[in-house]
């Protein structure tokens, strides 16, 4: 029991790691940019580099993961990590940038995918949707943490990258400590001409699962990314701007691991629900109240009190639906539809910014978990046995 404990705060602990580097790099980049007169567009087209990174590597990690075991894979994905963070300070360029962040997304993903697998795998059934609420608290707290570093740019822009690196070495040095374990196998499993026929049988078991990862993944980069440029052009101060994005990522924090329970008493479906529709009247709110700090700061704070949970809440229910066999790939696709959400938010919310200035950015996210909630309800109920 001590050694599978050990196991898992060190996985937690490393996707802690991982959260800090992707809640840092989204609101910092974009500040830089925007200071350097890189229109807000293109500032949203090189945060997608990270997301266009996790969905080209997503159809070769099953098979290396199943083939090697879990810890190869996060070693690699964390060393992918700490190489592009450290390279950051070498030169300022878009497309330098846009190169890093894609290994950036490349690393994050084997990393992240590595870590919710094996937990997933290992977790028994009593305790699965606390330790999933578990790995979804420490990527919040350090998503959370992340874009307090964004001031530091004005000290030196290369501080907050230096870091993150030191940050991430010295998670990446713990996970040599594991024991390499394997995922549960079989023959049809094991080949990368059957990715895409395993892909299609996990979207028949479990499609629903994959809409709140998707969902938070648009709000989170277009949060993170977005929002900054759009606030420093309605006249926010750059201190204020971290400080609003600390406080949907702390309201995430502190509801993860009772939603989690919740959903575990009342049913996740019911509780995907609810947040969902709870996220649409934060955000429409908080397009009302844009004007006031203090106001706006309490409305994130409860917002992600609501929606921050989505991820790890998707990953429960997808396991809860899912044949073992196929959770490796099961938990691939939550990952892919995050990062379909994500590399779609930074681009139309930089388009929404940049042809709709007059109309708060706010209204584009509510409107977002509005059109997800509807499809979410309307579906519900048919969902209950694979297609």
């Amino acid at each position: 029991m001590s050694a599978n404990r050990f196991r898992f705060w060190i996985l937690v602990s490393i996707v802690a790691v991982s959260g800090f580097s992707q809640g840092m790099l989204l609101p910092l980049i974009a500040v830089i940019f925007e200071n350097s007169g890189v229109s807000s567009f293109l500032n949203g087209v090189n945060a997608t580099a990270l997301y266009i990174g996790i969905l080209l590597a997503s159809p070769f990690m099953e098979l290396p993961l199943r083939r090697y075991g879990y810890k190869p894979l996060i070693i690699t994905g964390g060393f992918l990590v700490l190489v592009s963070l450290a390279l950051f300070p070498l030169w300022q360029s878009f497309w330098f940038w846009f190169c890093l962040r894609l290994l950036v997304g490349m690393g994050d993903h084997a990393l992240n995918f590595g870590a919710q697998t094996w937990i997933t795998a290992f977790s028994p059934d009593h305790k699965r949707g606390r330790n999933i609420a578990v790995y979804g608290l420490f990527f919040g707290i350090g998503f959370a943490v992340g874009p307090l570093m964004v001031s530091l740019v004005e000290i030196n822009e290369s501080l907050p990258f230096i870091i993150s690196a030191c940050l991430t070495l010295l998670g990446w040095l713990f996970l040599f400590t594991l024991k390499n374990e394997w995922p549960e196998q079989n023959l049809q499993m094991s080949s990368f001409r059957n990715t895409f026929q395993r892909f299609a049988k996990a979207w028949k078991y479990a499609w629903i699962a994959f809409l709140p990862p998707f969902a938070y993944g648009f709000l989170e980069t277009s949060l993170n990314g977005n929002f900054p440029v759009y606030a420093l052009r309605i006249g926010m101060e750059v201190g204020n701007v971290s400080a609003l994005l600390f406080a949907f990522a702390i309201g995430a924090i502190v509801f993860q691991l009772p939603l989690g329970m919740l959903s575990d008493k009342l049913g996740r479906r019911k509780i995907l629900t609810a947040v969902l529709f709870l996220g649409f009247v934060c955000f429409l709110i908080a397009g009302f109240i844009e004007g006031t700090f203090i106001a706006l700061f309490a409305c994130l704070f409860i917002a992600g009190m609501f929606v921050g949970s989505m991820f790890s809440l998707g990953i429960t229910y997808m396991t809860d639906l899912m044949p073992r066999e196929l959770l490796p790939t099961g938990n691939l696709l939550c990952g892919v539809f995050f990062s379909l959400g994500s590399l779609i938010g930074p681009s139309i919310g930089g388009l929404y910014i940049q042809l709709l200035s007059q109309i708060s950015f706010f209204y584009l996210v509510s409107a977002l978990f509005l059109i997800i909630f509807i499809m979410t309800v309307r579906r519900n109920d048919k969902i209950t046995q694979p297609l």
